[in-house]
């Protein structure tokens, strides 16, 4: 990646194009404007036949700087760097800030691109790319230009481990609204990676994450529930509720039902079952009519011991399983 520096002092990640990339649009462009050259002479031959020799030159040369020099200039400055060529392996030229460039930088270019590439071969500008630490050619040095990739190759997505199955469905009360996506992102990226740490460090790492999701949830989490698994559990429950939100949202959208807030137990007043639609993990009460979309006291969940109840432990408010 090249840091350039904007006037804003924005430094910019950008990754300069090397010799293969550039080397295969300029052969790209070359190809597409020699046959437009062609072309044009084929039919200005035909049409300066009646000419003397004087004439003639004067459109042949005319013509050539017209194509081979005046095109590729033209096409710069209205793409924005942007050639055909370029367009097909993904890249633009930008200058030196990572603005767009304009009528002087692509006409520096094009003037430098006839010693460097039509009159050498290409043989100046592949010397210059390859001494050039971003792979710049001596036309991009004078104009203050650079060539940069715009396609980048797309991450390989790593899907979260699933949590243990003695785990599924035991985090269906926890109040999820007050954990931010920061730490969410936190998460998935330990899970992803628990089995590449070293396992003291995992186990550490885990740990934290779990305090801190416990402080944001305000409900310690189940006696004798190693912190990875605690993690996967609650991730997994989030997962879900996301899923339903998305299908309760396009449900709603026939039929006027409003989606919940982010974290929330989903349900409604009118709701025949238990709020939300979770799969009770013990007979559940009867549900009253006039009953909130948020979620119930802990009295009122079913499989969970009030505080201070039974063997006076401290409850940790998830519904056992079944």
């Amino acid at each position: 990646m090249s840091g350039l520096v904007t006037g804003d002092a924005v430094v910019l990640g950008l990754q300069p194009a090397r010799l293969p990339s550039r080397a295969l649009a300029v052969l790209i462009d070359l190809v597409v404007v020699w046959a437009g050259y062609l072309l044009l002479t084929l039919g200005l031959a035909v049409a300066t036949a009646s000419l003397d020799e004087a004439a003639v030159m004067a459109v042949s040369i005319a013509s050539f700087l017209l194509v081979l020099v005046g095109a590729p200039i033209a096409v710069e400055t209205l793409t924005h760097g942007r050639s055909l060529g370029k367009l097909a392996c993904g890249l633009r030229v930008v200058r030196d800030d990572g603005g767009p460039i304009r009528f002087r930088h692509a006409l520096v270019r094009g003037a430098m691109g006839v010693v460097e590439i039509l009159m050498t071969f290409g043989v100046v500008a592949c010397v210059a790319s390859l001494v050039s630490e971003r792979g710049r050619r001596l036309g991009d040095v004078f104009a203050g230009t650079l060539v940069v990739r715009e396609r980048m190759p797309a991450a390989r997505t790593v899907a979260v481990p699933p949590p243990p199955p003695w785990l599924v469905g035991r985090f269906g009360g926890l109040d999820l609204s007050a954990v931010p996506e920061g730490l969410w992102l936190e998460i998935r990226q330990y899970l992803t990676r628990s089995r590449e740490l070293d396992p003291v460090v995992g186990r550490r790492l885990a740990e934290r994450l779990a305090d801190e999701l416990v402080t944001r949830t305000g409900t310690p989490p189940p006696a004798g529930v190693p912190a990875d698994a605690y993690l996967a559990g609650v991730v997994a429950e989030r997962q879900a509720r996301d899923a339903r939100r998305a299908f309760a949202r396009g449900a709603g959208a026939a039929g006027g039902a409003a989606a919940p807030r982010d974290g929330a137990p989903m349900g409604g007043a009118a709701a025949s079952g238990p709020p939300g639609g979770f799969p009770p993990v013990a007979a559940p009460a009867a549900a009253s009519p006039a009953a909130s979309p948020v979620a119930p006291p802990a009295a009122a969940s079913p499989g969970v011991t009030p505080p201070g109840a039974g063997s006076g432990r401290r409850s940790t408010g998830f519904a056992p399983p079944a």
